[in-house]
């Protein structure tokens, strides 16, 4: 999992900065946006390797920014985040194209291991 460039899409801006530290002393690259629409913004520009996207957002919904990051690219991976209890919402997620979704607050490794599957998975499709 060398280089592997991760955007991290949630309005809890304190929550994605703290995400992307940690994934920065694991020698990973992140680049953070507070809401969908920036989200969707930076992936009209640029190349990432995965997306962290939380569900529940202010504005563009977790499920509309889905639905758009599929829409530029239906082979990106991305991995839903739901601090609400809403299995079902995430459910709806992987059936639109999400990998996987956690639940908040996360474990670091559980996602890691989420993030190498999906990584893995993408690159045999």
């Amino acid at each position: 999992m060398d280089n592997i460039n991760i955007l991290l899409i949630d309005d809890e801006i304190e929550f994605i900065e703290t995400l992307a530290e940690r994934f920065e002393l694991r020698g990973y690259t992140s680049k953070i946006a507070g809401d969908g629409e920036s989200g969707i913004s930076m992936i009209a520009k640029e190349s990432f390797d995965i997306v962290i996207l939380d569900l529940m957002m202010p504005g563009l919904s977790g499920l509309d920014t889905l639905r758009q990051i599929k829409d530029i690219d239906k082979t990106l991976p991305v991995i839903m985040l739901t601090g609400h209890g809403s299995t079902k919402d995430g459910m709806k997620g992987m059936r639109m194209g999400a990998f996987d979704f956690l639940m908040k607050p996360l474990d670091i490794n559980e996602l890691l291991e989420k993030i190498k599957l999906a990584l893995s998975e993408s690159s045999k499709g």
